[in-house]
């Protein structure tokens, strides 16, 4: 059996991401790790978002990831996560952030609401801290810093929701916004196959934003925190860009269009903020 039979790809790639992957600020030797934790986790995230594809099939794709970063025989496996366990293997990360992601994606072919945001931070511990989480214990990070880690990621999280709302619902009919909250405004779930924001979305929107800016205020310092001064930069790049886009998307409508940053845009933002943590670090 080829191993990509597992897979539904969707065609996106790093260079498509809000955010950089991988980027020159990591060093040399860890990028090709990160690239391949990368590529698993677009691998998995691909099968949980296939439109038309059945629930149980997607749970049976993600089963067969799991089962080689569990020790399975890899022969058979996705070659993402034959990949990915050979890299756990030679750099000694545990492979529970990589299994963590793949409960976040059977969740998403087996909950498609959300009733607050607790229940949305729940959902983010699994698909998003553990990204991060991935990349400082690959760096040897106290693991103290999860916690400034989680809040960033999960601030990324909601952003990228918040970005995708509109296709979320008219793709999969998944809405991460809560749906009580809707339900105060007086809407249901099908306004977000609207052209435009009503004023009762705005006001949803801009309360998940609410919540976002406490995130990212909570992991402002992270990036002074991390040792590893290349690292430490690339979240000083990733905490400017989440910071921009809540504020952006304060002031644009995701059912309009997608709100994000243009590549140059996005360079200058992430340098800007990772300029400012050299020079806090220098001092």
């Amino acid at each position: 059996m080829a191993a990509d039979v597992f897979e539904l790809p969707s065609g996106k790639h790093a260079g498509g991401e809000n955010f950089p992957v991988a980027s020159r600020l990591v060093r040399a030797e860890l990028r090709p790790h990160l690239m391949v934790f990368y590529r698993f986790a677009r691998a998995i995230d691909d099968v949980a978002d296939a439109p038309g594809v059945a629930a149980a099939d997607k749970r049976r794709r993600l089963a067969a990831f799991d089962a080689v970063l569990a020790g399975a025989a890899a022969d058979d496996g996705p070659e993402k996560a034959v990949a990915l366990r050979g890299s756990l293997e030679a750099t000694g990360v545990d492979p529970v952030h990589a299994r963590d992601l793949i409960r976040a994606f059977v969740l998403d072919t087996e909950k498609t609401r959300y009733a607050d945001w607790d229940e949305l931070m729940a959902y983010c511990r699994l698909s998003a801290a553990p990204v991060g989480r991935h990349i400082l214990a690959l760096h040897g990070e106290d693991p103290a810093l999860f916690v400034a880690n989680d809040a960033l990621c999960d601030a990324l999280q909601v952003i990228n929701h918040l970005q995708d709302c509109a296709d979320d619902y008219r793709a999969l009919d998944r809405v991460y916004l809560p749906e009580p909250w809707l339900a105060a405004e007086g809407l249901g779930v099908d306004v977000l196959a609207a052209a435009s924001s009503p004023p009762g979305l705005r006001r949803v929107l801009d309360r998940l934003l609410d919540g976002t800016e406490g995130l990212l205020a909570r992991s402002r310092s992270f990036a002074c925190e991390v040792k590893d001064t290349r690292l430490s930069l690339e979240i000083a790049a990733i905490q400017a860009l989440a910071e921009g886009l809540c504020a952006k998307l304060r002031r644009e409508d995701p059912l309009t269009r997608r709100v994000t940053f243009s590549k140059p845009r996005m360079a200058l933002v992430g340098l800007a903020g990772a300029a400012a943590v050299w020079r806090a670090r220098r001092r």
